[in-house]
């Protein structure tokens, strides 16, 4: 997986664009100002534009041509931001340091979903925020009318408002649905798709 990502991320373009995510832009927006934990952050979109607001930001994911693509896009943007190499297992934060997790496209597989979410949950401290948006179970139909929409090809690494609900059982949720949205990320996310989306707060 992490030669199939460093594949992806190998080119010039980027390949979800340089903007960030607007469902998380517009959720960030609205937050303090704190600090932040992106999981699996690629090429640092989210990361940058986070800094670029004046949040304290951290990252990680595991591609190495990812990592060095953010760093550039830091240069180009004047910003900084703590980024890790590695994958989920790697990171020694202390529990309860982050004020917002963000969950931008992550989809862990069936077996380690619950697993993962729950250990990054345990980064956020209490008050602290989740933001999340994740291609829905019903993706699949939309890729097959539209490949160049992107994302997972397996049904067990896609999500449910449900299994959001499930997976984060114990915080409070200020935002959760399930949407058709039309997509417009760089050369990886174009078109029509269906997605979960949630803003949530961990219990103080």
């Amino acid at each position: 997986m992490k030669e199939f990502w460093n594949q992806v991320y190998n080119s010039s373009e980027y390949a979800y664009g340089k903007n960030p995510n607007s469902y998380f832009k517009s959720c960030i927006d609205k937050l303090p100002k704190g600090k932040l934990l992106l999981a699996a952050e690629g090429e640092g979109r989210n990361a940058v534009y986070a800094a670029e607001t004046n949040w304290i930001v951290s990252a990680y994911d595991w591609s190495e041509v990812a990592r060095d693509k953010a760093l550039q896009l830091t240069l180009e943007k004047e910003v900084q931001f703590d980024y890790h190499l590695g994958s989920l297992k790697d990171l020694n934060f202390q529990t309860n340091c982050f004020d917002v997790l963000g969950l931008i496209y992550v989809h862990f597989p069936e077996s380690m979903r619950q697993i993962n979410h729950t250990k990054l949950l345990n980064y956020v401290k209490p008050g602290g925020h989740i933001i999340i948006e994740a291609f829905h179970e019903d993706h699949l139909d939309y890729q097959k009318q539209n490949p160049n929409v992107g994302g997972p090809k397996m049904l067990q690494q896609l999500y449910t408002a449900q299994k959001i609900q499930s997976d984060f059982k114990d915080v409070k949720f200020q935002h959760l649905e399930e949407v058709e949205i039309n997509l417009n990320e760089g050369y990886m996310h174009n078109g029509t798709t269906k997605v979960v989306r949630a803003l949530a707060q961990k219990p103080f």
